[in-house]
């Protein structure tokens, strides 16, 4: 393309005015797709400008010979918008858009505006355009899903597009993936899972791999880590070349502790050589579950320059700064992902643990109150504010009402569990904690209830059961420091009273050949050492744990 316009420059034969019109277009598609989005967008201009100059040279009143299959402006300025969308000026890129005339705008346009006036805020501008691409498009459920998260009501929604679409047929799902969606945008997630699991059957749109994914992710967003797998985890067997949600997939991998199905996972995601923040996010998350935080800082550093407002992204940056105890870097970017999700419940949870760790209790307070507020009284936000208020003696008693109240709400929420046992442990009302933990592990086995079990249960001196408990720990997670402490407990506190037995039972014998008052001073003198031994044992093997 270079060298044919080269030619032309100097040969004005050689082509007719459309082809050389042509070639530029070429020439900047190319580079555009070549990723060279600078001499992309110089060359676009280029062509637009060569463009009005041949529709003046015409009158601009028909099209040319050859000229009907031409770009138009339209096409033009909308690849110019790309361009700079891709060299992230998106001020400029709206302007470009804003620049063709209204009754030229496309559908795709017409979308990618209204796209554009949310991000920069302008609300307004927004709802109209999309209603715009509604009335030529009435199935783009992109638009729709738009105007609700501006806060658009879904009856409106739905009439817009029964309006729109009266002649077509057979729509009767699609008012139940608005009312879904409608659920979703007002943060009603239990709403939205409910209503979208009427869809997903045989006769509707049974194993839809966006309607798993928008499940799995409403699953998540409200704390349901278990299910918010199930969704995902069929959408990914359904469409595994798909990268929407994989962030999010990822994440639940984690939290869930299903390390080796993570790592699977990357080889596969990454085969394409696709280079998306979800990607990113999903690879960090997997050397996160390694402790490899440099690399994961680095990773999650290119998805946020992708996207500054990629909120996956920024929240994994802020927990992995956390864990290097740099908490004054991570309020910056949880302060920011509450600006960007003020209604997801991470952010909220980051805020308060920097705080807690940089021993601002009563601004990390505010912030866990203020949570309940605005996230609502749900059970893991309840835990979150208890957490705070356990911090301090004074409030320990309403933290527990806290809890109590957690688990009114669900029973089986493992974080308030362990919180009230660790509560009903410092009252010494050991029996409520051990029942409290023998209800939960009759629903659910997790490595920390049986560690928590054994150790209320040596307290109480049943080392039988104590052990039955660490051992079964140790099964589900062979590393579990607490667990081998105590079972290393109860084995020395084990062998230090049998050896304090034989050595009684020896030195009664010895002494028959005695007279009473011989050896006593001895048998005194070894026992204290034993005695004091023992003791320093389960000194020495408190303070480590508790130093956990």
């Amino acid at each position: 393309a270079n060298l044919v316009l080269s030619l032309s420059e100097h040969n004005s034969d050689l082509l007719p005015i459309h082809g050389k019109f042509h070639i530029y277009v070429y020439y900047a598609d190319a580079h555009f797709y070549l990723g060279k989005y600078k001499q992309a967008e110089a060359l676009y201009k280029k062509a637009l400008q060569f463009h009005k100059c041949l529709v003046k040279s015409k009158g601009g009143t028909k099209p040319l010979e050859g000229q009907k299959d031409l770009p138009t402006d339209v096409d033009i300025k909308f690849q110019i918008h790309l361009c700079l969308i891709k060299l992230k000026n998106s001020l400029e890129a709206l302007q470009v858009l804003q620049s063709i005339p209204g009754k030229q705008r496309t559908p795709k346009v017409n979308m990618a505006l209204a796209k554009m006036c949310q991000e920069q805020g302008m609300k307004r501008t927004a709802i109209t355009t999309y209603k715009e691409v509604l009335r030529e498009c009435p199935l783009a459920l992109e638009a729709a899903e738009g105007l609700l998260s501006l806060g658009v009501k879904g009856i409106e929604v739905n009439s817009l597009i029964v309006g729109y679409a009266s002649t077509l047929s057979n729509l009767d799902w699609l008012n139940t993936w608005i009312k879904a969606h409608a659920h979703i945008h007002n943060r009603e997630y239990t709403h939205a899972v409910s209503t979208l699991r009427s869809l997903d059957n045989v006769n509707l749109l049974r194993d839809n791999f966006n309607l798993l994914t928008t499940m799995g992710e409403c699953y998540y967003y409200a704390g349901d880590d278990k299910n918010a797998l199930l969704c995902l985890r069929r959408a990914r067997i359904i469409e595994p070349d798909v990268m929407k949600g994989v962030d999010i997939y990822a994440a639940v991998l984690y939290k869930n502790h299903h390390i080796k199905e993570l790592e699977r996972l990357i080889p596969i995601i990454t085969a394409s050589n696709e280079c998306t923040g979800e990607i990113y996010v999903a690879m960090a998350y997997s050397l996160y579950a390694a402790r490899k935080f440099s690399r994961v800082n680095t990773l999650t550093a290119q998805a946020l320059n992708l996207n500054p407002n990629d909120i996956e992204a920024t929240i994994l940056r802020g927990n992995i700064l956390i864990e290097q105890k740099k908490y004054q870097e991570a309020l910056f970017f949880f302060r920011h992902a509450v600006e960007l999700k003020p209604y997801r419940y991470e952010p909220h949870k980051g805020l308060v643990d920097c705080l807690v760790g940089m021993h601002r209790l009563r601004e990390a307070l505010n912030i866990a109150s203020g949570s309940c507020k605005q996230l609502g009284h749900t059970a893991r936000v309840l835990t979150l504010y208890a957490s705070v208020l356990m911090k301090d003696p004074v409030s320990v008693g309403k933290a527990k009402n806290l809890l109590e109240k957690a688990l009114l709400q669900d029973e089986v929420y493992l974080p308030a569990v362990y919180l009230l046992a660790e509560i009903y442990e410092q009252e010494m009302n050991l029996e409520a904690a051990i029942a409290l933990l023998e209800r939960q592990v009759e629903i659910q086995s997790t490595c920390k209830l049986h560690q928590m079990l054994g150790d209320l249960w040596a307290r109480v001196h049943n080392e039988e059961k104590a052990l039955d408990h660490y051992a079964l720990a140790l099964n589900l997670d062979p590393s579990n420091r607490r667990a081998v402490e105590g079972m290393h407990r109860l084995d020395n506190s084990s062998n230090k009273l049998d050896s304090a037995y034989y050595m009684t039972v020896g030195e009664a014998l010895t002494c028959t050949t005695y007279d009473v008052g011989d050896g006593l001073p001895d048998t005194d003198n070894d026992e204290a050492p034993d005695e004091s031994e023992t003791e320093a044992v389960w000194s020495d093997m408190d303070l480590e744990a508790n130093s956990q």
